[in-house]
């Protein structure tokens, strides 16, 4: 199991994680809710700490999440750092060109 697919597990499970608390949180605003006659029901558990709870635990996921994301570009490019091309490595490259030119063919109107 390589670094990377490590690292997109990990970023697949907090990106779930982080989608679920998103979820559970009250809206703050009047938004979508409000406007369609949800503005009645917005006190759920009607506990100060757990928002300050889900707000931190938000940000924290969210910088988690870019967090990982950066270092899992790091560890692909270091998967990948030994496929460079022989331009890169500065070998010696085969000459690609042939020798002489094909035979041009001849149509029955060119003679």
């Amino acid at each position: 199991m390589s670094t990377f697919t490590i690292f997109l597990i990990l970023i697949i499970i907090v990106s779930l994680l982080l989608m679920l608390v998103i979820m559970v949180q009250n809206p703050k605003g009047g938004g979508l809710s409000s406007s369609l006659g949800g503005g009645g029901s917005q006190v759920v558990g009607g506990v100060k700490k757990t928002g300050d709870f889900l707000d931190k635990s938000t940000w924290t996921l969210a910088t988690l999440l870019i967090v990982l994301i950066l270092l899992s570009n790091i560890s692909l490019k270091d998967d990948y750092r030994q496929a460079d091309s022989k331009l890169l490595q500065g070998g010696d490259i085969e000459n690609t060109v042939p020798d002489s030119l094909p035979e041009p063919i001849s149509t029955p109107d060119s003679e």
